[in-house]
């Protein structure tokens, strides 16, 4: 008898972190490889934010700390919140987590019982599913068209929506697309979930301020309708450069937001006191880079988008946020090639080219897959030769 747990046997390893650390593997054994999986800005932390985690460290603050969080972040966290979104919190309604990634499994820790349905548009980000299956829910994917942006509908959500239904979660900008929901699309949404009064919402909103070309941001918290059933999730890993530090953060209705300290109370308790300090700066002091970075990033995607619509039977759609294009390789899985599957795609491409993407069926669609440009201009070029190089030898 096995002493591994059934509910571990439900899910998988998080499949781009498998693909970054082959990309390491590869690249620790004499391989030239382009490592184009993880989901990380290849920018610092600004200086400002190292400065707070030198000084707390010197003022002696590296004792334990409130289980969800300090008071001067939850502060941070609540001017962030009215300061950007309009939107209204107490401190109460606050939750501090060891990343996004935590605080979103806390929350279907504490929400889920077994056979509750998790509405989850795909393409998705590789971890809501497991984290669901993981807490006894589950998760009901809903196929998202390249037609529609690959943004879930008002007429599909109706149609997914059971008595069984908890949960939505809406990624926006999103991981592994880019792309981002529109005020008149969330309101879209929105007619539906107002009368459908028992579902409530998660919004992933991690890729906030990287965007593109105009794009305005919108939270669906930010429907007054609404904001009493939604968790809102942000954290400073992916606007600050600062995904080693940790720090996740959600806003929400008071309940749930006690239940998730309850469930970190006895697993990680507190996320490292010298992060939150930190995150208390990246929040309250300038903000001037956040919008240079994301010019750097639109540089990158617009070099990224146009060499691959150059290349026969590749499309790619423009993003507008996140760092991360989504193309479809469709025009390449056929007897000719000899790929059947997007899988069989990013694999020949790491095996023949030495670069690391992820298949878009890890997102849950396949035919495609997905390249983050959060590395270097000259990176990207190189990349970009050989994956023409890689596709034009298939033809």
């Amino acid at each position: 008898m096995s002493i591994i747990s059934d509910s571990l046997k439900r899910i998988k390893p998080s499949p781009t972190i498998a693909v970054t650390q082959k990309a390491r593997e590869l690249r620790a054994a004499g391989k030239d490889v382009i490592g184009l999986g993880a989901g990380e800005p290849d920018f610092d932390t600004p200086d400002n934010i190292k400065d707070a985690a030198i000084q707390a460290i010197r003022d002696g603050e590296t004792k334990y700390t409130v289980v969800d969080g300090t008071p001067a972040l939850k502060k941070a966290i609540v001017r962030k919140f009215k300061r950007e979104n309009n939107l209204d919190y107490s401190e109460d309604q606050i939750t501090v987590g060891t990343g996004g990634k935590q605080v979103l499994y806390n929350a279907f820790m504490a929400t889920l019982n077994k056979g509750d349905e998790v509405i989850i548009p795909a393409p998705y980000w590789v971890s809501y599913p497991d984290m669901v299956l993981l807490a006894g829910g589950k998760p009901k994917i809903v196929k998202c068209d390249e037609k529609d942006g690959f943004k879930l509908t008002a007429k599909k959500l109706q149609k997914a929506i059971s008595k069984k239904t908890k949960w939505l979660i809406l990624n926006s900008p999103s991981n592994p697309t880019g792309v981002g929901y529109s005020k008149d699309e969330i309101e879209d949404l929105a007619k539906v979930l107002i009368k459908n009064k028992k579902i409530h919402i998660l919004s992933d909103d991690i890729y906030e301020h990287i965007k593109y070309d105009n794009f305005n941001f919108f939270t669906i918290a930010q429907i007054s309708k609404l904001k009493d059933r939604t968790l809102t999730m942000n954290g400073v890993s992916k606007s600050y450069a600062m995904t080693g530090w940790r720090i996740g953060y959600a806003a929400g209705p008071k309940d749930i937001i006690k239940a998730i300290g309850k469930i970190q109370s006895q697993s990680t308790s507190n996320p490292s006191s010298i992060s939150q300090a930190a995150a208390v700066e990246a929040l309250n002091g300038i903000q001037d880079y956040i919008q240079e970075r994301s010019d750097a990033f639109k540089e990158r995607r617009d070099f990224v988008v146009k060499s691959l619509n150059s290349i026969e039977g590749i499309s790619c759609l423009t993003p507008n946020g996140a760092f991360y294009v989504f193309p479809s390789c469709k025009g390449l899985l056929n007897k000719k090639t000899k790929l059947k599957t997007d899988t069989d795609f990013v694999q020949k491409l790491l095996e023949k080219s030495n670069v690391a993407v992820v298949q878009g069926s890890a997102f849950g669609l396949n035919g495609y897959f997905r390249i983050s440009y959060a590395t270097s201009m000259q990176n990207l070029q190189k990349a970009m030769d050989r994956i023409k190089s890689f596709c034009e030898s298939l033809l």
